[in-house]
Parts: structure tokens; sequence; C-alpha cells
């Protein structure tokens, strides 16, 4: 299994203007899906494109931004790979962008070789592009997805008629329309929107495919959908605060997995605390959720550098390790003979929270109880998060062959975290008060990170 797979974000627009700085403005506020690539393709006569290794601000110059004229185009930013990727073929020049991970790319891969196929590194996305250019249409090509590949996709497609965005017939990924005046739009995630003053008009439904031109959005094509399976992990660390997906905000969900936290602690009668902090940035939300519901002092107990990245989507653990001793230093003021509640999104291999955990007490905590939003990961993400094998899975590690099927177990599980990463206790929100704290129906929800299951294997 591949240790690493995609997580990114794509954004597109077609207006009555030159759209290259807004497209540029939109993967910016999307940077946070993906820092290792970003790119740009415009239409006018043709694609114009332009990609880089490295973040979109520090990346894109006025005349990369000059040499992309159009009113529409599309962006996208990447932890693996550089796109859009641009294609000559019998629709004319097309750029394609998504976000997602193809699960059956290698015999895909491999089927299409014996047909006399040639691929170039053999992204994900050079499979799609190939797929969709097999049909006479953009439209019966994005079609021929969901028939063919298992996995998760939102993508956009830039052509000589408009932009066309599609979503897996299960929801997976997520993906928003917006408008303003003279322009129409389609994101990742709303904060794309809204912090360009544009107007949120809808998600993309599960299986739908849109086209975006002068006459504003157009449903060419609703695929029938077997279930909604929208990616948890999303609420709980992916998406950014400030945006709402499929009709959850993201900070409500997070205000409410932290209370659910304190709930348990409160029901439980401990810890004894003088406060509740986060680990930044994905966890200020639990962490404030928590505060609501205990009352307990809400305080910052680690200085976040702005100049860094997310730690969770760096593409090697080196990497990761590096970017999470960068990230955070220790505010020793605020936390010299505390007792601290630590709030963090997930547990994945411990590495981090055991290096958060020592920190604190080597700054003169008196005690560290670390609370966490998700429950224990137990399974590798296949849809699109920079993922993990089973081996990396410190939950795994311990119930090395079964699953936690009661609170019992649960426990048991925490008193084995605590004593590896060297807190005072450990507890995890169960997968019921998970779901509950989303507020979404469990069905509409893909929670296999948690439980195991493939929504297409429901």
């Amino acid at each position: 299994m591949k240790s690493v797979y995609d997580n990114c974000g794509v954004f597109a627009i077609y207006g009555s203007d030159s759209c290259a700085f807004e497209i540029f403005q939109g993967i910016d506020f999307l940077q946070h899906r993906g820092q290792q690539y970003c790119g740009i393709a415009t239409y006018d006569d043709g694609v114009h494109q332009v990609t880089h290794h490295g973040k979109v601000l520090s990346s894109f110059t006025d005349q990369d931004l000059d040499s992309l004229p159009g009113r529409w185009g599309i962006g996208h930013v990447s932890l693996k790979e550089r796109q859009p990727v641009k294609w000559q073929s019998s629709l004319g020049e097309i750029a394609l962008a998504f976000s997602g991970n193809i699960m059956n790319a290698a015999s895909l891969k491999s089927d299409m070789m014996s047909r006399g196929k040639a691929f170039w590194r053999g992204y994900d996305v050079e499979i799609i592009t190939k797929i969709i250019l097999e049909e006479q249409d953009p439209v019966a090509g994005i079609a021929a997805l969901a028939g063919t590949i298992k996995g998760a996709y939102s993508l956009v497609v830039l052509t000589r008629e408009g932009v066309y965005a599609a979503r897996d017939i299960y929801g997976l990924r997520p993906l928003i329309l917006g408008q303003g005046p003279g322009k129409y739009i389609v994101c990742s995630e709303s904060r794309a929107l809204i912090n360009l003053d544009l107007a949120v008009v809808r998600d993309v439904r599960p299986g739908e495919i849109v086209r975006l031109d002068h006459h504003g959005f157009t449903t060419v094509r609703q695929l029938p959908s077997p279930r909604r399976a929208h990616c948890a992990f999303e609420w709980a660390y992916t998406a950014s605060i400030d945006s709402v997906i499929d009709g959850l905000a993201v900070l409500e969900a997070r205000y409410n997995l932290g209370a659910r936290l304190a709930q348990r602690d409160q029901e439980e009668g401990g810890p004894r605390a003088d406060l509740v902090a986060p680990v930044p940035m994905s966890g200020i939300g639990h962490a404030i959720g928590y505060h609501m519901q205990s009352r307990l002092n809400y305080q910052e107990v680690f200085l976040y550098n702005r100049y860094a990245d997310r730690s969770y989507t760096q593409s090697t653990q080196i990497a990761r390790e590096k970017m999470a001793k960068r990230k955070l230093s220790v505010l020793h003021y605020a936390v010299r003979d505390k007792r601290i509640v630590l709030c963090d999104d997930s547990i994945v291999r411990g590495t981090q929270i055991f290096n958060k955990v020592h920190d604190l007490k080597q700054a003169g905590a008196k005690a560290v109880h670390v609370r966490v939003a998700c429950p224990p990961l137990m399974y590798p993400c296949d849809f699109g998060i920079s993922t993990r094998t089973y081996e990396e899975l410190m939950a795994r590690r311990y119930l090395y062959r079964g699953d936690i099927t009661s609170m019992a177990e649960l426990r048991e599980l925490e008193r084995w975290v605590a004593d590896q990463i060297g807190a005072d206790s450990v507890k995890y929100n169960s997968l019921d008060d998970f779901v509950a704290a989303l507020r979404l129906p469990r069905t509409d929800l893909c929670l296999k990170c948690w439980d195991g299951r493939r929504p297409m294997d429901d």
C-alpha cells in the first residue's frame, strides 16, 4: 500500500473578466488542503497553464498571471503532484484537476497499457483524463468514471465550452458552487467563496455533473447515487474552520466534538485541571467546545508559527516531524505549575502528541490530560487524505487483530496510549459520540478510518 495519497483542493471560475488573479486568490484560500504544488490553467483560444512546486503566494509571479489570459479557468493545490494537467485531444485542448484517490489505479493502468495507452508518471489524474477522453464528449467521459474507478473524486475540467465540475457518486470529497456579479465558481470549500465576497449557492450533489458557462450553472447529468458518504474527517481536521461542508459548519462540528469530550469527563468525574488548551491549529475548535461545556478556563499553551505548514499533510514521516517541531513552541509562563487538558483532533502515529506532552512537562506543567476529538484511528484511509498504513496507526498497534467493541475496551486502549505518550490520562470520543456530535445521519458519512467499512461495499 502507498504510504501517501493525494490531499488537495480545486477551484474553477467562469466569468465576464480575466480570471487568473481570482483563481490565484481562490487556491490560496485552499492552501491548507495541500502545500507542495499549485497550478492554474485558463482558456483563451486554447489552454494556458502554469504550475509550481511550492505554495501559491510564494510561487506565482505577476508575469505568471499575465501569461494566463481568459475568462474561465481552473486551479489546484496539492500534496503530491502538479495539476492541472493539459491535454490535446479530439475534444480540443483541455485541462483537468481533481481531489481524491483511485483505489484501483494499478489495475486500470495495466489494462490501459495492454490496449496501447502510454503514461508519463502514472498519476491518478492521468488515468482519469484517459477515461474521459475515450468518450465522445466531456459529459459522457465524466459519467464513465463512476462505472470504472473505485475511489473518491471532486474534479474540474477546463474546455472551450466552459468548465465542467463533478463529484463522485458518494460525495466523499467536498465540492461547492458559488457566484458573484457576472461570475460562477466551484471549489473544494466555501471559505474560498466567502473570503472573495462571493455568495454560496449550494453543494454539488453526489454524482452530479455541472457545467459553468455564460448561462451560469447547468446540471448536465445526474448519476444515480447509492448513498451519501461524506468524509467525516473533513469536519474533524481537513477543512478550514470557516468553511461549511454539506450544510454543516466546520466550527460547529468541532465545538460539538469538544463538548462531547467534556461531557464524558463530567460524567466520569475528572480530571482536576486548571485550564483547557488546544494543539494548534486543528485542535482550537475542539478545545473551545470543551471550554464552553466544562467552563474550564481556556488558555493557549503553544505559540503557532504562522510560516509553518500542516505537519499531518507532509509527504514523509521525517518531514512531518521536522514541521511539527517548527510549528509549535511552548508558552512557558502559561504552563508552569498548571494541570492542563490538551485537546487535539486525532492521534495517528503518536509521535507528535508524545513530543507535545513532553514539551509541556519540561516547561513545568503538573499534569497533561490529552483529549482527542476523533475515535481511535483503526484503518488506513482509501479516499484522499494523507494516509497511514496499518503499522503506523498507534491504536492498531495495541489492538492488532481486533476492533473496539465496548467502552471497557476503549478505556483499556486509552490507558495504554497515555502510558505510551507520557500523559496523565487520555480520552477519545467514542464512534457513537463522534457521529452524534456531527449531527448528520450515520448513513451519510464515510467512517472507514474507524469502522473499516467502505461505502461501496455496503
